[in-house]
């Protein structure tokens, strides 16, 4: 048995006495070394996520949080504007519980010496705008000292105007638009392209008249007449409530009802307004109290969070269905 190279080199061959320990134990400190340094990050890192989340929880519950009440003046002497913008319909900023909402509260503020309602908007909904009209008429009767006047930018059209009219005065520039006492209702024939198809229409209805206005099938004289008739009496309420708010000072020639839209230089001639003047004009000369408060209900942050998702949604259904991606901001 050759045993030289085990005997003549004992040292080589075995590791010197405690050495084994000693790397063990310095194993185990820097493992725990790194534990500890693991349990300090994921306790910083819990921290951190949980103060995050408590700040994200309570932003999105102050801007989630419809406001109270819209802005008040503090007992100093304003004026009041409450905002007409865009269209007059449920659900869009410009609804009737919105605009309402800020009349009332304008009104019932002490320090408001007078309510302008700011206007820019093509019109809406006539039952909307005749819920604006009949509350500023309400107002005026409940505090006849309050002067209410309209401001138009752009455009106050159709029911826009129908709101505006209830007011003490109007006020425009040479280049706003008004007018539109109309009342529309359209649609579209597609009966020539469902023959050229050979697509065949099959509706199943309860009522003779149910399917009223189908752009796939030919146009019904008698359904035809009755929506005649019905947007016929909501024009005749439309005029009845701008010669109610303008009294005399309307000058009505063949057109004034036709639709027809003016200027506002034109529109003063015809009596459909009243003067030129932005709103810091007639908040400081007319109302006499510069300072504005602004009285428009905000929006809360789940209502605009819900536009901006139905925005999104119908811009992927466009580009899925034309293959074409909408602009962005349309």
């Amino acid at each position: 048995m050759d045993m030289s190279e085990d005997s003549e080199n004992p040292t080589e061959a075995r590791p010197p006495r405690g050495s084994s320990s000693w790397e063990r134990e310095t194993l185990e400190k820097v493992l725990l070394a790194a534990i500890t340094e693991q349990r300090r990050a994921r306790r910083w890192g819990i921290l951190f996520k949980a103060l995050l989340a408590i700040y994200a929880g309570i932003a999105l519950w102050l801007l989630a949080k419809p406001l109270e009440g819209p802005a008040i003046g503090g007992g100093k002497s304003h004026t009041a504007v409450v905002d007409v913008m865009g269209l007059i319909a449920p659900g869009q900023p410009a609804n009737a519980d919105n605009i309402i909402q800020g009349l009332r509260a304008a009104a019932e503020d002490a320090g408001t010496r007078g309510i302008v309602l700011r206007m820019n908007t093509p019109g809406g909904s006539p039952v909307q705008a005749a819920y604006v009209y009949e509350e500023i008429r309400r107002l005026k009767r409940l505090k006849p000292e309050l002067p209410i006047y309209a401001v138009v930018a752009d455009i106050c059209a159709s029911g826009g105007y129908y709101v505006a009219a209830a007011a003490d005065k109007i006020f425009v520039n040479n280049a706003s638009i008004v007018g539109s006492i109309g009342v529309i209702m359209g649609s579209f024939g597609f009966v020539e392209a469902m023959n050229k198809l050979g697509v065949e229409r099959r509706v199943l209805t309860a009522g003779a008249h149910k399917a009223i206005l189908d752009p796939f099938e030919p146009v019904d004289p008698v359904a035809k007449a009755h929506v005649q008739q019905m947007l016929d009496a909501v024009h005749r309420q439309f005029i009845a409530a701008v010669k109610q708010g303008r009294g005399e000072r309307l000058k009505e020639t063949p057109e004034l009802f036709s639709g027809l839209v003016w200027t506002g230089a034109d529109a003063i001639q015809l009596g459909l307004v009243d003067e030129l003047g932005d709103i810091r004009y007639v908040a400081e000369r007319v109302v006499g109290a510069k300072k504005m408060v602004n009285f428009t209900p905000e929006r809360s942050l789940m209502d605009r969070l819900t536009q901006r998702l139905g925005a999104a949604l119908g811009q992927a259904l466009v580009s899925a269905v034309t293959g074409f991606a909408a602009p962005p901001g349309e």
